[in-house]
């Protein structure tokens, strides 16, 4: 009771009673969770695990609960097991056996719902299929898992970039379920905070801090990173802060009962947490750290824009770099030089502009200015009204977390543009033709001092970051950040946007847009379902406001407008910009349910945009777009900006971080698998055109390749198929398999699979595809492959068994290990598949290889894909008749393959007959082919001598034996003749396949067949 006498009023006890008690139960609950880890439970369920679904070895089982699965209206009581690559559930009551396999990576939605049986239940949706699971004693804990399984996942296979600069998950196989969580919540808290992506989440711990200027100890999270102290109350909007090690002077602790910390700061400024778990060892740890990280950086100051001492740095060549640039590189905003203050006559709104600075030199008094501010419920107010001129860049630097990396990088800015000058790219070439289209009407960019500044922005962060080079929007917003933001701020703006808080939003795919977009549209349907009612199309929403979140509405608002919108985005993130998306759409219903089409629609909003205004802005009328708007225009009812995102904050203020943070989560699977279905339909579409395989057996085809691709990245971190995927490249490229995962396939799916020889078959083909010699081939060559092995006549399969048996798809494989026939290990496979790329270094091969587009290298040359596919377009038909002949090697080889075809078919006896029939009837007619080439002169012999035989033996000794030299050959029609004059051959190869039916038994053994492998 002593504790709640301090308090004012009654809410504040009631908020600090709820802190304690929720504090107590979160402690209490994660006690539960540790002793409810038994190692030899785990083990046994990994015993089962492994029994009941036979994955290989290397899947790593992550965690496993009891639950329900529910087939239809019936639930089943079993086990459900997630791995680090799939979601397995199984059952077996009363002799009735469920089993259950989904990959991660064919999750499209997964959410927690409730319906008329069910309280609470998890919906997992996987290529069109629902499952429903419930009865879970921890579901809060289970679906957190999952859901960072899957994105875990998505990351790792989709989106390889991210992964690869991801050092805590680098390794699918060492992942465990205490490494998922402590990663998932160091990256919520650390982009709540907006710090560096390099920092790690230390340690956690429920405690309370003092707010200055009051009697209020607000409940809440201090986490501990390895350069940064934070601290967020339960309630967001009551307070946060953030603390630099490298400021912290002396951490101490209070000798009383209230488990106290005190964290004193260069400025003479200390925060008391208070009710600290473990307070003893926190200070000892601290004391340590921010001792060490003291040291290097007791120069730094604590101004928001610091300018570094080149003496303090140990970075050289940077500095070097700085003073170089020093009169290349603009050291103060463009506003001050376009626009500046004029002190001496203050109009009405100058007035207004100097009492909003008054306003903020007060906040800063009271709760501190610099990164260690505190950030209040006051400090949302001033920033919903609009930041001054004067300060906005400090405090876009502040909020957006950009002054954090601008301190740790003293000179880097000045040293890339130094590098970047000069250079020409396509991002580069996008820039030039982009300059003079960002703010055409603002007179900073009028003049060649706005548009260097936006040209070396723009170009230095494409050199820094080549994967997102240039996107289209960049321009206009570095155009406003250099308005108000030094250009060395302005650069670091710009990497905080584009890396940090709109992640994946400037890149080829804009997944990170399309995620935000999903996101907004789930909350139109949940707080504004009248107009989804009337809205029967989903797509408008996203067409629309596709700019929106691009631009920060930077496009569709007067200039003046539009920066107190950028405030609130560098101060509450995207939440700002859906909250005010909402509004928009709020203020607008009426008008908005009485259009008939999306093109009224678009109209509406788009004067209501123009009529947006900012009356407290206090650029000149020459500057302001608003004004400019016509007579008809002005009649409209005019809206100021201060008034609309204060209407945002109080209608929709109960969208949290966290709610947005979680949305996010789940609409990246959804967008993650439309995406995919895209490039299918898109790839299928090309393919369909050359091949005879239906719409759905082609779909079905494309799944059971692109699910070898990832079942070879599952368990292998060096797999060819993951280090080549790139979705930026064009549909056909993205998904590719090598000489390994073909034979998997081979096997899977090709009629002749039954036969001994099958390997080396699989391996001659898989050479003929792979014209490039680059190893990998994609979804057209294989599908051609078995088009023809489906749908051909008997004259095609003949043609693909010859071509297999001849140079470049032909190698001899029997020598190298003759005890075990015709099977190959994965080595032998892999050399073997590798080896007519060293053996044609001077032919036409490589040349085709070096005319192919590289793969991962900046972005795609247009160009190149082009010509390559005009040449596609102009190749002719082959032609049987310029196939080169079957020396005898060869033709040996080709009736072995046809012995070991018809090897257990029903008409066996009679087609082994019928090959040596043919074969006998070869020879013959070669027999009286050399007799007669024997009786020709050396000049005819040298004359009609096949050149296909003499590159044969053009490395052999330069004096051949008498039987090198009178060897015998076979053209390709001499084969196909003698061969058709067998019906039971011709019946063997025109028998029909039952291609629906081979790709269900394919799709079905896949994964055990892989495993077996």
């Amino acid at each position: 009771m002593k504790t709640l006498s301090v308090f004012d009023s009654n809410e504040d006890i009631t908020s600090f009673v709820h802190g304690k008690i929720r504090g107590l139960i979160a402690e209490e609950g994660k006690d539960s969770l540790v002793k409810g880890d038994d190692p030899e439970k785990f083990r046994e369920a990994l015993m089962k695990f492994e029994k009941c679904f036979g994955l290989a070895k290397q899947e790593k089982l992550v965690t496993y609960y009891s639950c329900s699965y529910w087939r239809g209206r019936v639930p089943c009581q079993g086990w459900l097991y997630l791995s680090s690559n799939f979601l397995s559930f199984y059952s077996f009551l009363l002799g009735s056996e469920i089993k259950l396999v989904i990959s991660w990576d064919a999750i499209s939605k997964l959410e927690k719902t409730s319906n008329v049986l069910l309280t609470e239940n998890i919906h997992v949706c996987s290529r069109g299929e629902d499952h429903y699971f419930s009865m879970f004693l921890h579901i809060n804990e289970t679906f957190l898992l999952m859901e960072q399984l899957a994105n875990y996942a998505v990351r790792r296979l989709f989106d390889k970039e991210t992964f690869e600069n991801d050092p805590v998950l680098s390794d699918p196989l060492k992942i465990t379920k205490r490494a998922l969580e402590n990663l998932a919540r160091s990256e919520h808290f650390s982009s709540f905070f907006r710090l560096p992506k390099e920092e790690n989440l230390k340690e956690i711990h429920e405690c309370f801090l003092r707010i200055p200027s009051s009697h209020l100890s607000t409940p809440g999270k201090m986490c501990v990173f390895d350069n940064y102290i934070c601290f967020a109350s339960q309630d967001i909007c009551t307070c946060s802060v953030i603390l630099p090690l490298k400021e912290v002077l002396a951490v101490d602790k209070m000798g009383d009962s209230s488990h106290s910390v005190i964290i004193s700061i260069k400025g003479k400024k200390a925060f008391r947490f208070t009710d600290v778990r473990d307070f003893e060892q926190l200070v000892a740890r601290l004391k340590l750290v921010c001792g060490a990280a003291s040291i290097p950086q007791q120069d730094v100051s604590m101004e928001p824009v610091p300018s570094p001492d080149p003496g303090t740095s140990s970075k050289g060549p940077s500095m070097m770099g700085q003073r170089d640039c020093g009169k290349t590189v603009s050291t103060q905003a463009l506003m001050t030089e376009f626009h500046p203050q004029d002190l001496e006559n203050l109009d009405s709104k100058m007035l207004k502009e100097k009492m909003k600075e008054q306003s903020w030199n007060i906040l800063f008094v009271e709760y501190g200015r610099g990164v260690s501010m505190f950030r209040t419920k006051k400090t949302r107010d001033l920033v919903v009204r609009g930041i001054p001129e004067t300060l906005r860049g400090e405090l876009w630097l502040l909020f957006s977390g950009a002054i954090n990396d601008m301190t740790t990088n003293p000179g880097y800015y000045a040293d890339l543009v130094e590098r970047s000058l000069g250079t020409y790219t396509v991002a580069t070439d996008e820039i030039e033709r982009d300059l003079r289209r960002s703010l055409p009407e603002h007179p900073a960019f009028q003049s060649d001092t706005g548009i260097s500044a936006l040209r070396r922005v723009l170009t230095a962060y494409a050199y820094r970051n080549p994967r997102i080079g240039y996107c289209q929007a960049m321009n206009i917003l570095t155009s406003v950040l250099l308005l108000y933001a030094k250009e060395e701020a302005a650069f670091w703006l710009l990497v905080a946007v584009c890396e940090r808080m709109l992640p994946d939003y400037f890149n080829q795919r804009i997944i990170g847009a399309l995620v935000d977009q999903a996101v907004f549209e789930e909350l139109i349907k949940e707080h504004l379902p009248q107009l989804m009612g009337h809205m029967t199309d989903m797509t408008f929403f996203s067409s629309l406001s596709l700019s929106w979140f691009l631009t920060l509405f930077i496009s569709v608002l007067p200039i003046e407008s539009a920066v107190n919108v950028v405030d609130c985005f560098f101060y509450d993130g995207i939440k700002a910009i859906l909250q005010l998306g909402l509004a928009v759409l709020d203020y607008n219903m009426e008008q908005l349910l009485t259009c008939k089409d999306d093109a009224e629609a678009v109209t509406v909003l788009n004067r209501f945009f123009d009529n947006v205004t900012n009356k407290d802005s206090p650029l000149p009328s020459t500057v302001q777009q608003g004004s400019t708007t016509s007579d008809a225009k002005s009649q409209q009812t005019k809206v100021d900006i201060t008034d609309l995102i204060r209407e945002a904050n109080e209608k929709y203020g109960d969208i949290h971080y966290e709610d947005v943070y979680s949305m996010r989560r789940r609409s990246r699977l959804y967008v993650i698998q439309v995406l995919e279905e895209t490039t299918k339909q898109n790839v299928v579409r090309v393919v369909s055109q050359d091949v005879r395989f239906g719409l759905h057996d082609l779909e079905e085809l494309y799944d059971i390749f692109k699910r070898e691709h990832f079942l070879s990245c599952y368990w292998n971190l060096n797999s060819t198929a993951l280090r080549h995927h790139d979705p930026s490249l064009p549909y056909l490229e993205q998904y590719q398999i090598d000489c390994q995962q073909f034979r998997i396939l081979y096997h899977l799916l090709s009629p002749w699979a039954h036969s001994a020889s099958r390997d080396c078959l699989a391996l001659w083909t898989f050479r003929l595809l792979d014209e490039n010699s680059d190893c990998l081939i994609n979804f057209k060559e294989f599908s051609c492959a078995f088009d023809i092995l489906y749908h051909g006549s008997f004259t095609e399969k003949l043609k693909l068994l010859f071509k297999l048996h001849i140079p470049p798809a032909f190698t001899e494989v029997e020598s190298v290990s003759p005890s075990k026939g015709d099977h190959l290990s994965e080595d032998e496979l892999l050399r073997f598949s590798q080896l007519h790329v060293s053996l044609s270094a001077h032919g036409q091969e490589v040349g085709s290889a070096k005319g192919r587009p590289e793969k991962g290298k900046g972005k795609v040359d247009v160009q190149e894909y082009l010509k390559q596919w005009q040449d596609e377009l102009l190749k002719k038909e082959e032609n049987i008749k310029d196939l080169p002949r079957m020396n005898q090697v060869q033709f040996i080889q080709l009736s072995k393959t046809f012995y070991n075809l018809f090897h257990g078919h029903p008409e066996e006896e009679e087609l082994y007959q019928a090959i040596a029939i043919v074969t006998n009837l070869l020879l013959r007619m070669e027999e009286v082919g050399r007799k007669l080439h024997g009786t020709t002169s050396p000049a005819k012999e040298k004359t009609t001598e096949d050149p296909g035989s003499t590159s044969q033996t053009a490395g052999a000794a330069k004096e051949p034996s008498p039987r090198e030299e009178y060897q015998w050959s076979f053209a390709f029609e001499q084969i196909l003749a003698s061969l058709l004059n067998e019906p039971v051959i011709v019946r063997f190869f025109e028998k029909p396949v039952d291609v629906q039916a081979k790709l269900a038994d394919a799709k079905a053994s896949q994964l055990s067949s892989r495993t077996r492998v």
